[in-house]
């Protein structure tokens, strides 16, 4: 077994979700959770089927974030996994009913850091075993730390 990270590309002020699921129609119903939540959202879906066709099926409504999370998922070639890339929105927005999908097993990350996707490779495929999102942290936060955070989630609305 051979194991890589793999950096995912994040679109410009935008941010990404990567997760595991097992069936066709993920790409459909993954959509359908992003519009009936958030119908402003700009995104891009993509999903490798792991059997059959074994085609990374595609939808979204932005071709640029489509074809962006298309690249990633190739860049993976992880079958049963899925990518969304996103603008005008974050991942809380929509998380939940992402989530709430039947067929999603499980969520990697959702992040506008930079991320690298661990993936081991065997004779008979690949697997996404986690993600390294964003960096390490460089302390424990102090009262002004906690002031601007007080402040940001006010100011982009999630805190009254």
């Amino acid at each position: 077994m051979e194991l890589r990270a793999v950096r995912l590309e994040i679109p410009e002020g935008g941010n990404i979700i990567v997760g595991h699921s097992h069936f066709i129609k993920t790409v459909e119903d993954v959509y359908e959770a992003i519009v009936n939540t958030a119908p402003r959202m700009k995104f891009g879906v993509a999903f490798s089927e792991a059997s059959q066709h074994r085609l990374i099926r595609s939808d979204g409504n932005d071709e640029e974030l489509k074809e962006l999370a298309v690249r990633n998922t190739q860049a993976i070639a992880a079958g049963h996994t899925f990518v969304v890339t996103m603008r005008e929105g974050f991942p809380i927005n929509i998380l939940g009913r992402i989530k709430d999908v039947p067929e999603v097993c499980n969520i990697f990350c959702a992040t506008a850091n930079p991320v690298e996707v661990i993936v081991a490779e065997t004779e008979q495929g690949r697997a996404v075993l986690g993600a390294v999102d964003g960096e390490s942290p460089l302390g424990v936060e102090g009262e002004k730390d906690i002031e601007f955070r007080h402040s940001f989630l006010r100011k982009i609305g999630y805190k009254r």
